[in-house]
């Protein structure tokens, strides 16, 4: 075969240094209302004014994840500073289900009446009554400074006004006179602040999943909607043979105790720990880590062939470096595949030290849902990490909970099983298929496997618990029935991910 030829039908893959295989809408005037803080005359609390501003971003459409470090680098803000900063933006935007019905009330107005930059410096305010150890004084002077700075001089008085309301009553106050008269599920949700949809989804989820009884689902349910809104640790990962957990327990984390390849780090900036920066270690849930070491551990019929692993939805690249080290650790090699040629290129800066290292990945553009009719019979294990909706990283994306809807799930639920039934064609009789998403709703789960499995008899579900296994070897519990798995915040301290391990018939 001529070395330009790719025989991975119009997939094109190459690896990241650019060598094929040989063989094988924007609201401008909204944004013209957010001011950058240098912008700003510095009266009010740097920390303070980088949440509202990052808070504004959010509204136009970012991601806090991604923003927040980079105001906070702009503006030179660090150690307690950044926390306080941290905390600020992201209790406002994981809360506001709660804070705007309490606004609401102390504003005597609706909150899509009240102008957008004053909504955000008001449930700032609240944050710091309801959410954090800040004094009500403090907090009443301080978001006023803030409000005067960054909402102007009127404003400023309907922020005083509103904040004095709300520091006369405690939170459990407001919460009970909120939810008197609501049913269950919508009183869970102004408790909580979760969307009335997801509340829903998330005690059918328990109840699906076997984690919770009928008896108990309730009091699992609020624990659930509680570590979503609490503050996650930061989760490492040591990808293998690049970086060790030794050498990231050396610069301040501590040691895992459910993934072995993986460390917390109590606080301060990722980073600032060099194989952070050197790609060798990466910020990953412990529970992605989980899914990759499962997949790459499971048994294989014919020990000695080289394998070929395909990640089918590779982006921003997170598994595909884990999978990558591990398959070269099994003398495997692993495709990358992603939709678009963006998300491509993030997956390719994600693999730099893997690639650095002379591990051989093959990184290709192409629509996943093709890719079955062009390679089909081909790969020894896949990974379909499928779009989802995100329920379960609730607590690391406190956007999501606003913007998702319940009329998402069906379009993403077809999407998932066209990929699946395209993963399942690509592998070769006796390969492995994994599918894993970061929601529990059981309409991108389970009924997703049930679906295509049910069109097919080439292939049946394996027990992937006994691969989910601790930095002890032990088997981790509270994984659900079975024969899936379900990872859930409250049980195991990770996003709630999903994981389903098929097989395809010989």
């Amino acid at each position: 075969m001529p070395e330009d030829q790719d025989n991975r039908g119009n997939r094109g893959f190459r690896n990241a240094r650019g060598r094929q295989r040989p063989e094988v809408r924007r609201d401008t005037d909204r944004r013209r209302s957010v001011a950058r803080p240098s912008d700003r005359r510095r009266g009010s609390d740097p920390a303070r004014r980088v949440a509202w501003h990052v808070c504004r971003r959010v509204d136009e459409g970012a991601y806090a994840n991604l923003e927040l470090p980079k105001v906070l680098k702009a503006e030179g803000i660090q150690g307690r500073d950044a926390a306080f900063a941290t905390e600020l933006t992201y209790g406002a935007i994981r809360m506001r289900g709660l804070y705007d019905p309490m606004i609401e009330l102390a504003a005597g107005r609706p909150a899509h009446r009240i102008d957008a930059p004053i909504l955000d410096t008001l449930r700032l305010g609240a944050h710091q009554l309801f959410g954090m150890r800040v004094p009500a004084h403090a907090a009443a002077s301080e978001t006023v400074g803030l409000a005067r700075d960054v909402n102007g001089a009127g404003a400023a008085g309907l922020v005083n006004a509103v904040l004095r309301r709300l520091s006369e009553r405690t939170r459990e106050e407001w919460t009970e006179q909120l939810t008197a008269g609501l049913n269950p599920i919508e009183a869970l949700a102004i408790r909580h602040s979760h969307p009335a949809w997801i509340v829903r989804a998330l005690r059918g989820a328990l109840l699906a999943a076997g984690t919770a009884t009928r008896e108990s689902v309730e009091d699992d349910l609020q624990a659930l909607l509680e570590a979503d809104n609490a503050a996650p640790h930061v989760s490492l990962v040591a990808r293998p043979g690049l970086c060790t957990v030794d050498e990231l327990v050396g610069v301040g984390a501590s040691r895992s105790v459910l993934s072995p390849v993986g460390a917390v780090l109590p606080s301060g900036d990722p980073g600032a720990i060099r194989a952070v920066r050197e790609t060798r270690a990466a910020v990953q849930d412990e529970g992605s880590q989980l899914v990759a070491l499962a997949l790459a551990g499971a048994s294989m019929p014919g020990g000695d062939r080289h394998e070929e692993w395909l990640d089918l939805c590779a982006g921003p690249g997170g598994k595909a470096a884990l999978l990558a080290t591990l398959a070269a650790r099994q003398d495997a090699v692993l495709f990358a595949n992603e939709v678009s040629n963006h998300r491509t290129q993030l997956v390719r800066k994600t693999l730099a030290a893997v690639l650095d290292a002379g591990i051989e990945v093959m990184v290709g553009s192409g629509d996943g849902r093709d890719l079955g009719g062009e390679e089909p019979d081909t790969y020894d294990r896949v990974l379909v990490d499928a779009p989802c909706t995100g329920l379960g990283a609730l607590r690391r994306r406190p956007e999501a909970r606003w913007r998702r809807t319940a009329g998402d799930v069906p379009t993403l639920a077809t999407l998932q099983r066209d990929l699946l039934t395209s993963a399942i064609d690509t592998a070769r009789p006796g390969g492995l298929i994994g599918y894993a998403t970061c929601s529990p709703h059981v309409a991108e789960t389970t009924q997703v496997v049930d679906e295509v499995l049910g069109r097919r008899a080439d292939v049946i579900r394996e027990d992937a618990r006994p691969l989910f296994r601790d930095t002890a070897g032990r088997q981790v519990t509270d994984l659900g029935a079975g024969p899936t798995v379900q990872l859930w915040p409250h049980l195991h301290g990770t996003d709630a991910m999903f994981f389903a391990l098929l097989r395809k018939q010989t």
